[in-house]
């Protein structure tokens, strides 16, 4: 935060001037309180903790009954409920802040709703888990509908489908970090690549039959992307090679289809 110069001279503008640099210094300490990582360092501890990364389908494994009996989970929801998204200032402290409150909110509401298969065991057909509230943040409740279609969606951010995670195996790994405003981009692109890299809910590719097999999230969300087109250009930039050189020189005849969405609890 850069301090506006003052014209005062004399013993009179020296402590006026000390008085307003005081005063910038300690709204910009309470500015940071309110919108920097206060909650972060916590669920950084607790996703080392009590995530697991793994070669299987579901890549991150979450320890939701060990969370369940760990007072500092509350101590992090309490944090977050601290926050005040008003005073979150670019874009990448806004993306990085709502990706981290979704996931929180997502394993909170399966550790209090325990024991499930699944989180959408939590809802019901009149009023699905995702229309729920879903945790508290400056004082107000969120879902994570309104959370992921109101605030994320809007900011025309695709990548976030690949760092929201909704608990469930087919969903993108989980990230055992949280999302930091410096770095985003890294993270985001890392979250993304972590994810089309398993061929069991991410990306599969046989070019000898010219079949290209994609997580269902690319179905769903597809406006995101741009389309059909879009899709294919997102995780042609995406994934490895040879597989990438080959979408790049085969997007009219390569075939689409998608994966069946698992939903059980990606613990």
């Amino acid at each position: 935060m850069r301090s506006r110069p003052f014209g005062c001279g004399g013993v009179g503008g020296s402590a006026l001037f000390g008085f307003f640099l005081v005063a910038g210094l300690l709204f910009a300490l309470g500015s940071r309180a309110e919108t920097g990582p206060g909650y972060a360092p916590l669920y950084a501890e607790l996703l080392s903790e009590y995530t697991h990364s793994v070669d299987a389908e579901v890549g991150t494994r979450v320890d939701y009954s060990g969370l369940a009996k760990e007072p500092r989970w509350k101590g992090l929801l309490s944090k977050l409920a601290e926050m005040d998204p008003s005073r979150l200032g670019s874009r990448e402290e806004k993306l990085a802040f709502w990706i981290n409150a979704y996931n929180i909110f997502a394993i909170d509401l399966v550790i209090l709703h325990s024991p499930v298969k699944s989180i959408r065991d939590i809802g019901s057909f009149f009023r699905p888990v995702w229309k729920r509230e879903a945790g508290r943040i400056g004082g107000r409740g969120y879902s994570l509908d309104e959370i992921e279609n109101e605030i994320l969606r809007p900011m025309k951010e695709p990548r976030i489908h690949g760092a929201i995670v909704c608990a469930s195996i087919s969903c993108p790994n989980l990230a055992q970090t949280p999302y930091r405003a410096p770095g985003l981009d890294a993270q985001l692109d890392a979250s993304i690549r972590a994810w089309l890299a398993r061929p069991e809910k991410g990306l599969s590719l046989d070019r000898a039959k010219g079949r290209l097999e994609l997580s269902r999230i690319f179905k769903w969300f597809a406006e995101d992307f741009g389309g059909r087109k879009g899709v294919l250009e997102f995780v042609q930039k995406y994934t490895p090679e040879p597989n990438s050189a080959w979408l790049a020189a085969n997007f009219q005849r390569v075939s689409v289809s998608y994966f069946d969405y698992n939903w059980n609890l990606n613990q």
